[in-house]
């Protein structure tokens, strides 16, 4: 079956749509430091945990977020999951443990989970610990 030029450039901005119109971009938190946070991996010399309140307070705006505009904000996450369902789930740590050992290796330290849903968009937010009372909740 042939098809029409015009047919097939609409067929392929159709599919470009789609594949964009899922999740979003997010380009910075409010009060909310990234540079600091890509540049303590494994939250080693532990500034995250000072640039908690600002993302705790915006974490709202991580959800439906694109793995993409995660990876550009917050950088490469310090270890990855991957699930059955081709989810896969960033985790960043907030706090110095044994993870800043030679080889990093898997720590108890608390740490930032961002569950991505098979679309490619954040679909929750947890954290393994609670968090102190000095950062605020949603």
């Amino acid at each position: 079956m042939l098809y029409s030029a015009g047919y097939r450039r609409l067929l392929i901005g159709a599919s470009a749509l789609l594949l964009t119109a899922c999740g979003h971009a997010l380009n910075e938190i409010p009060g909310f430091d990234a540079a600091a946070w890509r540049h303590d991996p494994y939250a080693c010399q532990n500034k995250r945990a000072a640039l908690l309140p600002a993302l705790n307070q915006h974490r709202d705006l991580l959800y439906d977020t694109r793995t993409d505009a995660i990876d550009a904000l917050l950088g490469h996450p310090d270890e990855e999951e991957l699930s059955e369902q081709t989810e896969k789930i960033y985790l960043y740590y907030i706090e110095p443990g044994t993870q800043c050992t030679a080889n990093h290796p898997r720590s108890g330290a608390n740490k930032l989970r961002l569950r991505f849903s098979p679309t490619g968009i954040v679909s929750e937010v947890l954290y393994d610990k609670p968090l102190s009372s000095a950062v605020p909740a949603q």
